[in-house]
């Protein structure tokens, strides 16, 4: 494993601030990776030392068994032509044709121009826009405009793609048949995806790991299932929350607490053991769900879901139901 990569950038002669920090992890062959985090957390700056367009100022960074900050410049120009990177903002050139954008790659690397064409027909196809590639840009939507980027991206056969913040700009409809072409090119191409987002959304529906970035560290990471589900650090069970809404508190709790009965937090996920019904019923306990929510993360249900409960027993439903999944009692009363 290569040493732990920081990067620090100076803001003035005496002082310097540092976006990437001690970080490490592996990205395996053929995965599609979520880097989150908000804003200032690193992600972009972590992007542009996986190719080469930063130096790493200590540690290793290696892709695809080239280590960036030893290698040379031509070493460097070899290893992005299997790297592809699609932007927020497109990137493409608004004064050449949609054609024109996919076929630039293939120029620089010296394809012949019959040879192009073919490749740039295939492409466009594949992404869906093979009737646009006369026109410009200017004519297309953003959807339309991230399709031209993608084609462009893996117009070289490359090996990995990286995409930061490349839904950022779409409208959601947009945003999901984006999310399917990644899908898509990740499976039937076999390409690594690294998608840098500040979008929960995008690494619960596409990726199989994720890595979660705050002030330039990595505080979480590994499958996205069992990251979601069992979190460790803050803003990863504030990303949760966000899609799934977690406990009750406040002013919501309070609202809830005066519609009597007994409120009972439970988390839902596969690794439950019991269906959380079946507690209910064996105690004959009524019940009805009053808050939270469950999301689905690659096929499978994540969330928190409160029930107002009615039972003489609540202290015997909620110790089995802890048997089987995590359960908090928001008021932190438990009756005999």
């Amino acid at each position: 494993m290569p040493d732990p990569v920081s990067k620090s950038f100076r803001t003035d002669r005496r002082s310097s601030t540092t976006a990437v920090d001690d970080v490490s992890l592996r990205v395996e062959e053929g995965s599609i990776v979520g880097v989150i985090g908000y804003s200032g957390a690193g992600k972009s700056t972590l992007v542009r030392l996986l190719n080469g367009l930063e130096q790493p100022t200590s540690g290793t960074v290696e892709v695809l068994s080239v280590d960036v900050g030893a290698a040379s410049e031509a070493k460097l120009r070899d290893l992005r032509r299997s790297v592809g990177m699609i932007f927020q903002q497109f990137n493409l050139f608004t004064s050449r044709t949609v054609a024109a954008n996919v076929a630039y790659p293939l120029k620089v690397a010296g394809w012949k121009k019959a040879d192009r064409d073919k490749r740039v027909a295939e492409l466009l196809d594949f992404v869906g826009i093979g009737d646009k590639a006369k026109q410009y840009p200017r004519r297309l939507s953003g959807g339309q405009k991230q399709r031209v980027g993608i084609a462009r991206a893996i117009a070289t056969d490359p090996r990995i793609l990286l995409a930061d913040e490349a839904t950022s700009a779409l409208d959601p409809q947009t945003t999901a048949e984006v999310l399917d072409l990644l899908r898509e090119i990740n499976r039937r191409l076999g390409i690594t995806i690294v998608v840098i987002t500040h979008q929960i959304s995008i690494v619960h529906e596409l990726c199989d790991q994720v890595i979660v970035m705050d002030g330039g560290r990595v505080v979480d990471s590994g499958d996205t299932y069992r990251v979601f589900a069992h979190p460790r650090a803050d803003l990863t069970k504030r990303f949760v929350a966000a899609v799934t809404q977690g406990v009750p508190a406040g002013e919501t709790l309070s609202a809830l607490a005066a519609g009597g009965g007994d409120l009972v937090s439970v988390e839902i996920n596969e690794f439950s053991s019991e269906d959380v019904s079946n507690v209910f019923h064996r105690h004959g306990a009524r019940h009805s769900v009053v808050y939270g929510g469950v999301t689905d993360v690659l096929g499978r249900q994540l969330g928190t879901l409160t029930y107002r409960v009615r039972t003489d027993d609540l202290g015997a439903v909620v110790a089995e139901l802890r048997a089987h999944t995590d359960v908090v009692v928001p008021t932190g009363e438990v009756r005999a």
